[in-house]
């Protein structure tokens, strides 16, 4: 419903009470003379009970086991109501959303955005990492990750910089290495800069911390890996580990039966063989097959997170290991600048191409806003329950004959229809509007 049609009904509801008053004035002369002065202050015409209201669209909202055409009502920055049919006249602002998809804002758990100026410091205040507000929002996603940029020797300066200068809701998971990911070799081998106490203590000190991570690893001892776990019990937060590295590659069942604790994320899921980084393991082997205790790890708790990127995720792994029964836990991009213009480009291609392999729409949302924000321990967000936070994502359904990439440039074409953001909206305020939905006409 467009802002004149809700004008309309404002002014013919108003007329109606005139006319009531009107009659009653003609009997009682004092009533008249009040009536007219309580009409003449505008702030009293008709009170307005949201602020922003997406009028008719289907709301997927898996917390609150929600798949049905509902309306949202945003007031103050936080959702106010969900219901089948919410007054237009109460709403200052009304999106018609008829037609479109109305979910939580996504949760993107694995990016790289600490951006800065320092050469050659790889993910860590460099060129390669993005600042998040060019990337997240056009994508429908509202809080981003930021994994391993910086550890605890620097990560009040990338709060500083990043976390406290963004429109999007930026978190973090701490590099057990000190410095942070500055460089895979010689930083990110650096067992003496890797230090569960500190990085725990830091962890415990902010709020945006939600895990540890650890990545690029290429020995073969698995003490980097146990250090890193012993910082996420200290501080109470999963560790996510980008395995991978050593020569010949250490075993993966190991990494997710032994080593790592139900709630820690293994993410490039779908990636394997040789990488930029050196060795890593699929998750089927040779002859196509899932690797021994791939679903055994699911089913004790390990979180199994696509982690696209540049060079982790490969038709001919992912497709197998999804035939099988090995599906995503989580949905993330692995945003940096050698993924976002490849096979990646951006969240909602990735959600998209889950969606093309055999995921339901209800599925990969899931899998991008409750199932996340569970897995960070953020149950504030990922879902649209009265007085939660406003983050709103809008989705029309493109349909036609579209083809997604790997990250090693292999085709998968046919796919009849994706993804396209239409709206954002970032603690109550529209934050990305695509075609001015929640825009009024020029010449009003």
């Amino acid at each position: 419903m467009m802002n004149s049609q809700v004008t309309m009904l404002k002014f013919k509801y108003n007329r109606a009470r005139l006319l009531f008053f009107l009659k009653k004035g003609l009997r009682y002369p004092a009533f008249f003379f009040l009536t007219f002065l309580l009409l003449s202050l505008p702030a009293l015409s008709v009170a307005q009970s949201y602020d922003l209201l997406l009028k008719g669209g289907h709301v997927i909202d898996p917390r609150n086991n929600i798949d049905e055409p509902m309306d949202v009502g945003i007031s103050d920055g936080k959702i106010v109501e969900v219901s089948a049919s919410l007054s237009p006249a109460e709403a200052e602002t009304v999106v018609d959303a008829s037609g479109l998809y109305v979910t939580p804002g996504l949760i993107d758990l694995h990016g790289h955005h600490y951006h800065g100026t320092e050469p050659d410091a790889y993910l860590s205040n460099s060129f390669t990492a993005l600042p998040p507000d060019g990337f997240t929002f056009r994508a429908g996603v509202t809080t981003t990750v930021d994994v391993g940029g910086a550890g605890w020797r620097n990560f009040g300066h990338f709060k500083e910089q990043v976390i406290d200068r963004s429109r999007t809701r930026v978190l973090a998971f701490l590099n057990i290495i000190g410095s942070g990911m500055k460089g895979v070799i010689p930083e990110e081998q650096n067992n003496n800069d890797m230090d569960p106490k500190m990085t725990a203590l830091v962890a415990r000190q902010h709020p945006e911390v939600v895990g540890v991570k650890i990545a690029h690893y290429h020995g073969h001892e698995w003490g980097p890996y146990e250090r890193a776990v012993e910082a996420g019990e200290r501080a109470g937060v999963p560790v996510m580990v980008d395995f991978g590295g050593a020569s010949p590659p250490l075993p993966l069942e190991k990494l997710l039966l032994e080593v790592l604790r139900p709630g820690d994320i293994y993410t490039h899921m779908y990636g394997g063989g040789g990488t930029v980084h050196g060795g890593r393991q699929a998750v089927i082997d040779e002859d196509k097959e899932l690797r021994e205790g791939m679903l055994e790890a699911r089913d004790r708790g390990i979180v199994f997170d696509v982690g696209h990127g540049g060079g982790s995720f490969f038709y001919p792994v992912a497709i197998p290991a999804f035939e099988q029964g090995l599906h995503p836990t989580t949905i993330s991009t692995d945003l940096h600048t050698g993924s976002m213009n490849d096979g990646m480009k951006n969240m909602l291609n990735v959600v998209s191409k889950m969606m093309d392999m055999g995921m339901s729409l209800g599925e990969v949302i899931e899998a991008s806003t409750w199932t996340p924000a569970q897995v960070i321990g953020r149950e504030d967000l990922g879902h649209l329950s009265e007085g939660a936070v406003a983050d709103v994502a809008v989705f029309g359904m493109r349909e036609g004959d579209f083809g997604f990439v790997d990250s090693r440039g292999n085709l998968k074409p046919g796919a009849d229809r994706k993804l396209e953001t239409e709206l954002t909206i970032r603690e109550g305020e529209v934050v990305y509007d695509l075609n001015g939905l929640a825009a009024s006409p020029w010449d009003e």
